[in-house]
């Protein structure tokens, strides 16, 4: 695996909208922008609405210094928002109406020769994207065009857009994945696997073929599986302010520390601490920063 791979993220953009005011979010940009923090070059592809909130996030996203050359602008839906009501543990709950301006992207094929001549060596999907016909569409193209990448899984079930037979069909697709505690226990039921998390992550990496499996355990820490070696490593304590956004931030580190080929016990430690500096803050992007390692 590749130091400072460059990397393909597909998904929504919007906004979140918090007792505390609006602020943009998407797990797939809040991935992209912690990624490219990291150093890695990020080719963001979705879309934002033809109206205020689509100019505004398009403004700020510009600012974070990716490649934004498929951030489309589409005049058929408004810009994605996210209701959250965050409980008094930081924990986070979602209303998403739908359709929103990402479920219009378009991958012409133009585009997709661009991309797949871009030298990308991982793409990033999740669940929510998926969830629309247009939407899948859109990623087996992607995926089909990047042949030679590898491919990182972020289930991040929502309501809506969490079916069983869609979740087992992007986990086929998959090289690497990163789940919380709660979307194993789920996964575990529907696609007949283990639920305790040592067993999950191995039985799960040998029916799909994965390179590694992350599973997100709140203030727990996570559990890693890589190159056969299984690592539970406790959280870092920090007082939180609401967990919007701390686990894309830890799929980000994940993700670089596999690139960087660390051992599984600093990839862990490494992505609990960034983790834990966007939970101790509100919203998603909070700017937050971590000490990374070499």
């Amino acid at each position: 695996m590749n130091e400072l791979a460059s990397v393909a993220v597909l998904g929504e953009v919007l906004w979140d909208v918090l007792a505390q005011g609006r602020r943009l979010g998407g797990a797939p940009l809040n991935f992209a922008a912690h990624l490219r923090r990291l150093g890695h070059p990020v080719a963001l592809i979705s879309a934002v609405g033809d109206d205020e909130l689509g100019r505004e996030a398009a403004q700020l996203v510009a600012a974070l210094d990716l490649d934004t050359r498929l951030l489309q602008t589409t005049s058929r839906f408004a810009t994605g928002t996210a209701a959250v009501r965050v409980g008094p543990d930081g924990s986070a709950e979602f209303a998403i109406p739908r359709p929103a301006a990402y479920d219009a992207v378009e991958l012409g094929a133009s585009a997709l020769e661009a991309l797949a001549g871009s030298g990308v060596g991982w793409c990033y999907y999740g669940t929510l994207f998926a969830a629309s016909v247009q939407g899948r569409q859109v990623l087996d193209r992607m995926l089909d065009a990047l042949g030679g990448a590898l491919r990182f899984y972020d289930l991040n079930l929502r309501p809506g857009a969490e079916s069983p037979a869609l979740v087992e069909a992007l986990l086929a697709h998959a090289d690497v994945i990163k789940l919380s505690e709660d979307e194993l226990a789920r996964v575990s039921e529907f696609a007949r696997l283990p639920s305790d998390t040592e067993s999950f992550c191995h039985a799960a990496s040998e029916r799909y073929g994965l390179h590694a499996v992350s599973v997100t355990m709140g203030e727990r820490g996570c559990a890693i599986l890589t190159r056969g070696e299984f690592v539970a490593a406790p959280a870092y304590p920090v007082l939180v302010a609401d967990t919007v956004g701390a686990g894309d931030a830890f799929a980000a580190a994940f993700l670089h520390g596999l690139c960087r080929q660390w051992s599984v016990r600093e990839i862990a430690d490494f992505a609990n601490r960034i983790a834990a500096t966007v939970a101790a803050r509100h919203g998603s992007l909070p700017g937050a920063t971590a000490e990374v390692p070499d």
